[in-house]
This record gives structure tokens, sequence and C-alpha cells, in this order.
């Protein structure tokens, strides 16, 4: 009995010290989840702690000067976190807010669907001067708060088209990049999208502690777990603010488009679209409502005609046809071909300048027999063997001098333009076609297009004598990041500096020849080379086209000028292309009268244009 007693009394403590053991068990792990483990205290409801998100400064944008473009300005974002949002009085929320009922319903629906544990934007881009009012009582309604972050800015309201704007992440940008979530903002076009990684930063966060009324209280676990945002880098452009400035204010009541490229480095130096818009109309909440507005105005304001107008080249191509024929050894410096003026077949010359001129004679009338001549002779040269050989290698030469294909550079949407291949006539013409079949893209016209920028390049070509860098719009990072090697690559044409010096000669006469045909836009001072161009429009009247460089011994400047509509290339693409550059190498121009012109002089469109 003893013994069975004491047995008995064995078992219960070692029951009492299991127990015991287990409570003690308990109490340590409590202890610890309560105490020691702050991972379990981070994954507490949102009611104790707010994840805010740090949004960094977007990179600044400047001219090649230092100039200011883009910067930064600070808005509010109002955010919600929608199972925190109870016993809200909705009137009231909405008078602070100077909203309806209905939209209240609509962006908290919203929200409650995204998430109701996290938070998303319940109203964007909220001013400093309305922030301030609605910060002072928003404790009144739990589940919101503020976030700043920042909105670009334009104080020079220039280069739309080329700064591009920003505008609030969509599904696909989210799914394409992990980077984004709703409520954040990203590049939608021009340099703002183009180089959208470099621009935006990287993302922090803040750890704050808040209240049952709503209210911060502090940082959690002083900051522990808090990163900082990294800014954006400041990027430089190629681009002259003054210059596209004063560009802008030539197109005035125009349409179509300047481009100028610096020579020796590719750089764009002016990127000027017309019609175009104030870049800050595509800023914050009013973004919407004004895209709208530009979408369906009839001038198309949106369309960066520079690289997405497509035109034809008229007879600033009989560059392209001079530098290939000389090349193939079709025509010398020398060779003569007969014009007759209007009588001359199968092309007619509007001009008269003798009977046989030569190579510069030609560039400087811009003769049409002659140009069609060179290019009958480059295709049927017997040393290709046929006519389609002939026109293959014509149809490389082009390729190589930056036509038929886009540069592919930071510049958003280009259009490639059309050079017509030996497959296409063969297709049009059921393999039965000649010289004569074709005779148009000796003067730039048929089924050849090209856009301002590709004109501007083959200014670049002749002023370089033979090579150019692929026109880009950027000059240098902040931080002194490399520029992509892409950019700062030469790339030779196939055309020989003597044959380039020929033509280069030629457009200088049209400025400075007794019979140029754009001795009117001569600049004092400077010695300049350029071509006009009169090209024909199915769609209504001629448009005026203009390349130049100058100065011709250095050039430093070259471009392109189209201006829809209006005619001859003299009457105002070169005095506008004269201005720009004269503009550019001086600082100022001397010639108020033609200015005042230039900027005064509207075309009237809807009178001049033909159904």
């Amino acid at each position: 009995m003893r013994n069975t007693n004491r047995n008995l009394v064995n078992r219960q403590y070692v029951i009492i010290g299991i127990f015991a053991l287990v409570g003690v068990i308990y109490l340590i792990k409590l202890f610890s989840l309560q105490v020691l483990d702050k991972e379990w205290i981070d994954s507490a409801d949102n009611n104790v702690l707010r994840y805010v998100t740090q949004y960094p400064a977007r990179g600044k944008v400047f001219d090649r000067n230092g100039k200011l473009l883009v910067y930064n300005e600070a808005v509010y974002d109002l955010m919600v976190v929608p199972g925190e949002a109870k016993n809200i009085d909705t009137m009231e929320f909405c008078r602070l807010l100077n909203i309806s009922r209905e939209t209240f319903e609509e962006r908290f629906t919203k929200a409650k669907d995204y998430s109701r544990i996290k938070a998303s934007v319940f109203l964007a881009q909220i001013s400093k001067e309305d922030y301030a009012h609605i910060a002072e009582i928003l404790y009144r309604f739990p589940g919101f708060y503020f976030q700043m972050r920042t909105l670009r800015h334009y104080p020079n309201a220039i280069a739309a088209h080329t700064l591009g704007d920003i505008g609030e992440v969509n599904k696909d940008e989210m799914e394409a990049d992990s980077y984004y979530k709703m409520g954040d903002y990203i590049g939608k076009s021009g340099i703002e999208r183009f180089y959208e990684k470099e621009l935006r930063g990287k993302k922090g966060l803040k750890v704050v502690m808040v209240d049952v009324h709503n209210r911060e209280k502090g940082s959690y676990l002083d900051g522990a777990l808090d990163s900082l945002p990294v800014p954006g880098k400041d990027i430089y452009l190629g681009l002259d603010a003054d210059l596209q400035a004063y560009g802008e204010q030539l197109m005035h009541g125009k349409i179509g488009s300047i481009v100028a490229i610096e020579p020796k480095t590719g750089q764009i130096l002016a990127f000027v679209t017309s019609p175009s818009y104030d870049p800050n109309l595509l800023v914050g909440r009013i973004r919407g409502e004004n895209y709208t507005k530009l979408m369906v105005d009839p001038r198309k304001p949106l369309l960066n005609r520079a690289v997405r107008g497509t035109y034809p080249p008229g007879s600033t191509f009989k560059m392209v046809n001079g530098m290939i024929a000389l090349q193939s050894g079709s025509i010398v410096p020398a060779t003569q071909f007969h014009c007759n003026g209007q009588a001359s077949q199968p092309i007619k010359c509007t001009h008269f300048h003798g009977s046989s001129p030569d190579l510069a004679n030609a560039i400087e009338n811009s003769c049409n027999p002659y140009f069609y001549e060179a290019f009958k002779t480059t295709i049927n040269n017997p040393k290709f063997g046929g006519i389609k050989n002939g026109f293959d290698y014509w149809v490389q030469m082009t390729h190589k001098l930056g036509l038929g294909h886009c540069f592919d550079t930071d510049i958003p949407y280009e259009l490639p333009g059309n050079i017509p291949t030996v497959e296409f006539y063969d297709k049009k013409y059921f393999g039965r076609w000649n010289s004569l079949t074709i005779r148009s893209l000796g003067i730039g016209q048929g089924e050849i297009t090209v856009t301002p920028l590709q004109l501007a390049n083959i200014a670049v070509i002749v002023a370089n004598e033979g090579y150019y860098y692929p026109p880009h719009l950027i000059r240098a990072f902040g931080d002194s990041t490399a520029i992509p090697e892409k950019m700062t690559t030469r790339l030779e044409t196939g055309v020989e500096a003597r044959h380039c010096k020929v033509i280069k000669a030629g457009m200088q006469s049209v400025f400075e020849g007794a019979h140029g045909t754009a001795r009117g836009s001569k600049i004092p001072g400077i010695s300049a080379g350029g071509k006009t161009g009169t090209a024909q429009n199915p769609h209504g009247d001629n448009h005026s086209i203009f390349i130049a460089f100058a100065p011709v011994e250095d050039p430093q400047i070259a471009l392109s000028i189209i201006i829809e509509n209006g005619g001859y290339g003299s009457t105002w693409a070169a005095p506008i292309a004269s201005l720009m550059m004269e503009k550019y190498i001086k600082g100022y121009t001397e010639r108020p009268a033609v200015e005042e012109r230039m900027m005064n002089g509207v075309i009237n469109y809807s009178i001049k244009k033909k159904k």
C-alpha cells in the first residue's frame, strides 16, 4: 500500500511538472511575440502602423546651356485605407473636398476593389493651398491621410513634344514593370518616356505610427525600417532653349516644322513642330480634360510633325541624287545636261538659266531636267549590268544617307519615310518599267517620302562632307553617366568628301549666286549653303521646303524647314531658315523687316487647303 501511494504521489508531481513546463513555454512564447519579436508586431493590422511611400524627386531637365526646362513642384495625394475608414460623415467630407456624393462613392469603391487594407490614391494632386486647409481637420476622417509627391512644371512653355509629359500608370505598364503601383506616375511621351528609368529615381519607405484619430505619432522604431528615396538623374539636352523659343515664334500661324542639328555631334538644337501647345496643360488633374481637347483639335497640335510628318522632299532631294551620281561615277562636276525650260522633256524646268548647266549651276538654279538626267544616268550605268541592279544601288545609297529607315535613338515615335524598291516597282508595273516610268524620283517626287528630321540630316551630311552622327536629344547626364555609344558613333555614308564638297559649293551659290533661288535670304556676314524645295501636294497647295547649314567653312548648325501649303521654298522656308541660323550663330538678328514678316505671317489653311 505504501509503495502504491508513493507511486501515485510521484505521478502527481510529474503531471504538475508537465503542466508547469507547458505554462512556462507559453509564457516565454507570449513574451517573445509581444516584446522581443518585432516581426510579429510588424505584421499587425494597419490600425497601428502606416507604410508611406517616399516618392523621389524626378530628375530635372536642362538645355545645352544649363537653362532649366523642367522642374518639380510639390503637390499632395489624399490616400485612403478603406478598412480604416469608419463612421465617415460623408456630407462633411464631400464639402471639404468640393466633390459630389457620387464621386465619393465611385472613388471609395475603386479603392476597396484594389484593397481594403492597403492604401491607394483617393484624390490626386491637391495643391499646397488646398492641402493646408484640408489637413487641419482631416483627423476627423479615419483612414484618410496625405502623401506628398511632385509634379512637373515647365517655366518656358516650349518644346512640348520634345520634353513630353507624365501620367498615371495603366494596367499594362504595371504588369510590365513591378516598380510601379496603382497611382504611380510614368513618362508618357518625349524624353520623359525614353529616359523614364533615369529620371524616375528610386522610391523610399517611411513607417509611422498613428493613433485612433488617424494622427501620426512619430516614426516607428526610430526609422529602423525606413529607406530614403533616391532622386532621379538630371539630364541635359542638346536643345538650345532660346533658339527653340525663337523657332516657335517664327512658326506662329503656320503648320510644319523646324529641325536644327549640330553637325559635329548630331545633337538636336531645335525641334519645332507647329502648331504646338503649352506643356503645362498636360500636368496634374487638368491633364485628362486638356488632352481630350488637344486630341479633337483639327489642327492636330499633338502630332509631332518633325518625326511623324512625312512629305515628298521635292528639290531638296536633288542633293541626294547629286551625291549618288557623283559617287557612282555616272557624272562628274563638269557634266552638262541640256535644259530647255518649260519645253524640256520629259521633265520640265521652272527656271531660266541657260541651255546646258553643269552640276553647281544646276543646284544654284534648281534645274529639274539636270537631276532627272543625273538620276537616269546613274540607274542605267552599264557597270551595274542592268537598270534593276542600278536602281538597287541607288536604294542602298539612299539608306546610307539616312533615308527610308528610323535613326532609332532617343527620339520616340519616328516614322521611316519611304524609299521605293525594285520589288515595289516590279509589283506595280508587272516587272516592266524603266527610268522614264520612275522619272519623278529624280526631282524628289513620286513615291519618295521623308521626315523633316531626315531632311535636316541630309544637310548635316553635306556640311560634314560625307558623314553624320545619329540625330539625338541627349547631351549629358547630370551624374556624368556616359550617353549610349550608338549616339556618339560616326556613320559613314559611302559618299567621298570630294563629292560632297562639290554639292556644298553648289548649295553656297543658292544663297550667294547671281541666280540662286534663296539669294533674297542671304545672311549678313555669314556664309551659308542651302537648297529650296517646292514639293507637290495632292491635298492642297505645294509645301515650302528648305535645307541649309552655316557657316560653310565650319558648320555649326544644319536644319530643315517645312511649311505645309506654303508654296515656293523661297517664300517661307528659306527666310525662316536664314533667321534661325543667324540667331544661333550671332545670338541676334539684323533683319527686322524679314523677322517681322515671318513672325506675323499667317497662312489661311481654311482657304488655301483644297478638298
